[in-house]
């Protein structure tokens, strides 16, 4: 494991981030309820009356989802960059954080403290104050071309974020400025030229070890956030995990969402998620690509990325939930 001293600088928002679509005491109300608290997701509860599906803005290309502890989705747009959130007691939303040309926001964690920290593709990655939708930092996490920053979670410390062409993961501290970790994948760990490989990822139930899915051709690693070191977790019940996408976690309960097949299979981990048993496939009529989850009470809400439809400025996005 190597430390880099990444370069990141403080960068506040040129535009009035939710303006556009949200009065001005729209916000004053929503700066007040969106901010964190004691309750979690797992324990909150969805309630039945509550929207199951919801539209997003025509050509937003999301990607990403993230939910903290209180009813909101915040998802990632691949055009340009914003954030987009969205109540989930009504389905209703807005603009957060404005896009610009060049950027582009795929996988989203948000922390207790309100700071989203979102995968940028192109070698970089952002911190965003979920309340403001300011840009709190920009680290520049690869200096080369041929990166793709692909997703993140939280574990420790820091926000680790996946590289897709590249076998290494990348540890961001949270919430507080500091070095950047470079941890390069070793082991098991295969990497094939030219196609998606890390992906979605989550820590292990022991919060010892990080779990990454690769999508080519569809394998679950172990990785020791020591050394790097990737141990192929065995599936029993599937041959592979092909397509995997995002990964979320419940206890020893792992759902991978595998996004050109329309479904999400869910696994049971051993204790120490060196084994990974199939236990059930969800689908749903609804899923149209659904890459990333994120949980709120007894439902897991996935976002419909569409890539085998036309990705233009007048194409619809919606974002759905299934019960768990």
């Amino acid at each position: 494991m190597t430390r880099i001293h990444a370069h990141t600088h403080p960068h506040a928002h040129p535009h009035p981030t939710r303006r556009a679509l949200l009065g001005g005491a729209a916000l004053t109300a929503l700066a007040v309820t969106v901010g964190t608290g004691p309750a979690s997701a797992d324990s909150a509860t969805a309630e039945p009356g509550w929207p199951t599906e919801f539209p997003l803005p025509d050509g937003f290309l999301p990607e990403g989802i993230a939910i903290g502890s209180r009813p909101y989705a915040y998802m990632g747009s691949r055009a340009n960059g914003a954030i987009y959130r969205t109540d989930l007691r009504t389905g209703e939303g807005g603009i957060l954080s404005e896009g610009a040309t060049g950027l582009v926001s795929v996988g989203l964690k948000l922390d207790h403290d309100g700071l989203l920290y979102v995968a940028g593709g192109t070698g970089a990655a952002r911190v965003v104050d979920s309340r403001t939708g300011e840009i709190v930092t920009t680290y520049q996490l690869t200096a080369t071309t041929g990166h793709f920053i692909n997703d993140v979670t939280l574990l420790g410390d820091r926000a680790w974020f996946t590289d897709s062409y590249d076998a290494v993961l990348y540890g961001v501290p949270r919430g507080r400025a500091g070095e950047v970790t470079a941890l390069p994948l070793t082991g098991d760990w295969v990497q094939t030229p030219g196609v998606i490989n890390a992906n979605g990822i989550v820590g292990t139930p022991n919060g010892h070890h990080l779990i990454v899915v690769s999508s080519t051709p569809g394998k679950l690693y172990r990785v020791s956030l020591k050394t790097g070191h990737a141990t192929e977790i065995a599936l029993s019940g599937a041959s592979d995990v092909a397509n995997g996408d995002g990964l979320f976690r419940i206890g020893r309960t792992l759902y991978v969402v595998r996004n050109r097949l329309n479904l999400i299979s869910v696994f049971d981990l051993d204790a120490q998620a060196t084994t990974a048993t199939l236990r059930r496939t969800i689908t749903d009529p609804r899923f149209d690509i659904p890459t990333t989850a994120a949980r709120f009470g007894n439902r897991l809400y996935l976002v419909n990325a569409r890539f085998t439809s036309p990705q233009t400025p007048d194409t619809t996005f919606t974002a759905v939930a299934v019960s768990i």
